[in-house]
């Protein structure tokens, strides 16, 4: 009987070890594929955010066509001193884990509630005859449940806003969730992100703008019952668009320009 007993154990300790030898074993080997995927899914966001994404081409080859820069937030220039990063793996979210890589935003200043910025972000150009046709930015923000990540693309006026896409979000399905909605990110085309007094006036709105409302270049209509998403997106616009995002940024191109 005891023996009987310890045969039983010894067997379903055995299936345990191994099954779990094998979900280890499974689990790393699909670890690059799944890295893979998720690259090629931000990597598509951000082609979709600048309106030229095409499902019959390879990602890869559209992505070589746009030309990835590191930005110094601090000086607000494409930076070139950054010898230590690789372009194409350097994380500016992983970034925000190191101190030395990222600065903390003033609880006065965090209307997004991102808590730090990343000391180096990339952003994405989208060339055409050796000049910049479009600006793709990654922008992230506090919703409802979680923080909202994704990327903003901008026509070359450096104001017009081209599409928004969000590759990572915990909004709730039907009411938050509507940020993936495909109508509500075309109603984005073609909005004003600055006003005329170069203030960041772009937000999203309680309900739908009327067609004649004197702002509506600035204003996107509300997700229906998500007002604190709604609210969310705005401050994300906000704080990227603002001293301590990209304003500098967009000055000194418009500067050179």
């Amino acid at each position: 009987m005891n023996n009987s007993i310890k045969r039983t154990l010894l067997v379903t300790l055995s299936v345990c070890l191994i099954c779990s030898l094998f979900v280890s074993i499974t689990a790393v080997s699909l670890r690059s594929t799944q890295e893979t995927n998720k690259l090629n899914d931000q990597r598509i966001k951000i082609l979709e955010a600048a309106k030229i994404y095409d499902p019959t081409t390879s990602i890869e080859d559209q992505f070589d066509n746009l030309e990835i820069k590191f930005l110094d937030f601090e000086t607000g220039f494409i930076s070139s001193e950054f010898q230590s990063f690789d372009i194409d793996k350097y994380d500016q979210i992983k970034a925000l884990r190191f101190a030395e890589l990222s600065s903390p935003v003033p609880q006065s200043e965090d209307i997004a509630i991102i808590k730090n910025r990343e000391n180096v972000g990339k952003v994405y150009l989208v060339m055409q005859n050796d000049n910049i046709s479009k600006i793709v930015l990654p922008i992230r923000g506090y919703g409802l449940w979680g923080t909202l990540y994704g990327y903003i693309a901008i026509e070359n006026d450096l104001n017009t806003v081209v599409g928004i896409e969000f590759y990572e979000h915990k909004e709730t399905p039907g009411l938050g969730g509507e940020v993936d909605n495909p109508s509500w990110k075309n109603s984005w085309a073609g909005k004003q992100i600055y006003n005329n007094n170069d203030e960041v006036y772009l937000s999203v709105l309680k309900g739908v703008v009327p067609k004649d409302d004197p702002e509506f270049i600035y204003r996107i209509d509300g997700l229906s019952g998500a007002t604190l998403t709604s609210n969310g997106i705005t401050n994300m616009i906000k704080y990227w668009f603002g001293e301590s995002g990209y304003s500098k940024f967009l000055a000194n191109l418009n500067n050179e320009s």
